[in-house]
C-alpha cells in the first residue's frame, strides 16, 4: 500500500471556492459543498455566499476544512468581529465573533437539536427541552459587544517570549494585546504586556468572589522561571516536565465563592470558567433532582465537591453522599471543602474503577459531570443498575450527552427535562443539564 504524505493529503490547501453556506455543524463551523465535496467552513453563517479557502484536505479526503475569506452575500445575523484578533488564520479561541449574540444562541440550539436527533433519536419535546439556550444573567449584550466572562485563560508563548493564543488547529501563536472575553481580573494581570522568556504557557486565573489571582507557568524544556512582577498581587505555580504543579510563592490555591460557600481550588484544578456557572448549574441540578432528607446520592467526576456539597445540605444528617474524582489534588480540596459534612465521603480514582469496588448496589440520586468524551456505555449501564430515582447529567459537549442519553434509554432511563446554558459566549461550546428518570414512570 502506498501511503500519502501530509503534503500530498493537503494538496488542495489554499484553493478557493465560491460556495453557498448550509447549516451549522457541531464544532464552530458550517457545512458547504463544492462539486460534491463537503467543506466545514469557519467564519461563515448559514445562508451566506462566501469565498472559502481550503485550510486542510485533498482530493481523497472525506471532507475539507476551510475559512470564509470573503463574504459575497452576508447573513442578517453577521456583525463585524469586535475582536481584532478574530478571523481567518488568527486566534482560534472564539468561533462566533462574527455573529450577533442572539444568533450565536440560535446556532447552539440548532447543534443541540441535531445531535439529539442523530445520536439519540430524540426531538426537543422528547428530551423535555424548550428549545432555547439560556444566557447567563448579565451576558445579554448588544450587537458588537462582548461579555468579559472567562475567569481562566491559558496563554501560549511564542519563541520570542510574547504571550498570545493558539490559532485554530495549530501550534502557532497569535500574539494579542488583550482578550475581549477575559474577565477583568484576568486582564488586569497584564500577561500580554510583558515578556516570558523560556516559558511555554501562562495560565491566568481570577477567582470569583475573592481577591485571589494565580498564574501557572509551564517552562520550556531547560527554561528557567522569570521573576514574576505582574500588575496585581498574584500567587505563582510552576508545572514541571512530568506535569506536576509546584508552588513558587503565594497560596497554592484560589478561593472561589459559589452557592453561599467558599471553595478551595488548588493547583489550577477544574472550576467552571464562567463566574455565574456554578450557581446556575447547581440550581438546575437541584431543581431537577429534588433531593429529600435521608436519601443517598452519588456525585461522579465530583471535582472539588460543588454538587456533593449541595446534595449533602439537602439530604441532611440522615442521608449520605459519595463523591468520586480522579484528580488527586481535587480530592484533597473536596475533602477540605466538605469537612463539615460527616455524611460525605470522597473517593480517589476513575469512576469506572472505583464505583464497582464500593459495593454500592443502589442509590436514590446520581449527579455526573463527565469529561468532554462523556461517561460511556459501561458506566451508564452500571449507573442504571443502581435504580436511582433521578439522575442529573451535566454535559459540556452535546454530542457526548446525546450518545450517553441513547445508552441510558437502552438501560431504561429517559430524559425528563433538559436545559441548555450559554456559559461560553462567542464560542461554539454550550453547557447542558439533563434530568433523567426511569422510563417506566413516563408510561
Amino acid at each position: 500500500m502506498q501511503h500519502r504524505t501530509k503534503d500530498q493529503a493537503d494538496v488542495l490547501v489554499g484553493e478557493r471556492y465560491e460556495v453557498e453556506v448550509g447549516p451549522v455543524a457541531h464544532g464552530g463551523h458550517c457545512i458547504a459543498r463544492h462539486e460534491g465535496q463537503v467543506l466545514f467552513v469557519r467564519h461563515a453563517l448559514p445562508g451566506e455566499r462566501v469565498i472559502a479557502e481550503v485550510t486542510e484536505g485533498g482530493p481523497d479526503s472525506n471532507f475539507l476544512r476551510a475559512d470564509a475569506v470573503e463574504i459575497l452575500e452576508a447573513s442578517p445575523d453577521r456583525v463585524p468581529a469586535p475582536c481584532p484578533f478574530s478571523g481567518p488564520g488568527k486566534c482560534g479561541g472564539c468561533d462566533w465573533q462574527h455573529a450577533a449574540p442572539g444568533a450565536q444562541r440560535r446556532l447552539k440550539v440548532a447543534v443541540i437539536t441535531e445531535q439529539l436527533q442523530r445520536l439519540a433519536g430524540l426531538t426537543p419535546e422528547d428530551a423535555g427541552w424548550d428549545g432555547t439556550v439560556e444566557p447567563a444573567p448579565g451576558d445579554k449584550v448588544a450587537k458588537g459587544e462582548v461579555p468579559a466572562w472567562r475567569t481562566r485563560v491559558q496563554y501560549a508563548v511564542d519563541p520570542e517570549g510574547h504571550a498570545g493564543l493558539r490559532r485554530h488547529r495549530s501550534h502557532e501563536v497569535e500574539r494579542i494585546d488583550h482578550c475581549l472575553i477575559a474577565a477583568p481580573g484576568v486582564s488586569e494581570l497584564g500577561v500580554e504586556s510583558r515578556q516570558w522568556p523560556g516559558i511555554a504557557s501562562v495560565e491566568a486565573i481570577s477567582a470569583t468572589g475573592s481577591s485571589d489571582r494565580q498564574v501557572i507557568l509551564t517552562p520550556r524544556p531547560g527554561g528557567r522561571l522569570p521573576i514574576v512582577e505582574l500588575d496585581r498581587p498574584v500567587s505563582v505555580l510552576r508545572v514541571d516536565e512530568q506535569g506536576g504543579v509546584h508552588r513558587v510563592h503565594g497560596r497554592g490555591f484560589v478561593r472561589e465563592r459559589a452557592v453561599d460557600h467558599t471553595w478551595r481550588v488548588g493547583s489550577g484544578g477544574f472550576w467552571q470558567v464562567h463566574p455565574q456557572a456554578p450557581d446556575l448549574l447547581v440550581e438546575a441540578v437541584m431543581q431537577g433532582l429534588m433531593p429529600r432528607k435521608g436519601e443517598t446520592a452519588l456525585d461522579l467526576y465530583c471535582g472539588v465537591g460543588l454538587f456533593a456539597g449541595a446534595l449533602a445540605e439537602r439530604v441532611g444528617d440522615t442521608g449520605a453522599v459519595l463523591g468520586i474524582e480522579s484528580g488527586k489534588r481535587a480530592v484533597e480540596d473536596a475533602r477540605h471543602n466538605l469537612g463539615d459534612h460527616d455524611r460525605v465521603r470522597i473517593e480517589h480514582g476513575k469512576v469506572e474503577s472505583v464505583l464497582p469496588r464500593t459495593g454500592i448496589t443502589e442509590a436514590d440520586l446520581i449527579v455526573l459531570d463527565p469529561p468532554r468524551t462523556g461517561a460511556g456505555k459501561s458506566t451508564v449501564q452500571h449507573l442504571a443498575s443502581l435504580a436511582p430515582r433521578r439522575i442529573a447529567y451535566v454535559a459540556c459537549d452535546p454530542a457526548a450527552l446525546a450518545r450517553d442519553l441513547a445508552y441510558f434509554a437502552a438501560a431504561g432511563y429517559r430524559p425528563l427535562r433538559l436545559r441548555a446554558f450559554d456559559l461560553f459566549p462567542m464560542t461554539h461550546h454550550v453547557e447542558c443539564v439533563a434530568i433523567l428518570e426511569p422510563a417506566a414512570k413516563g408510561i
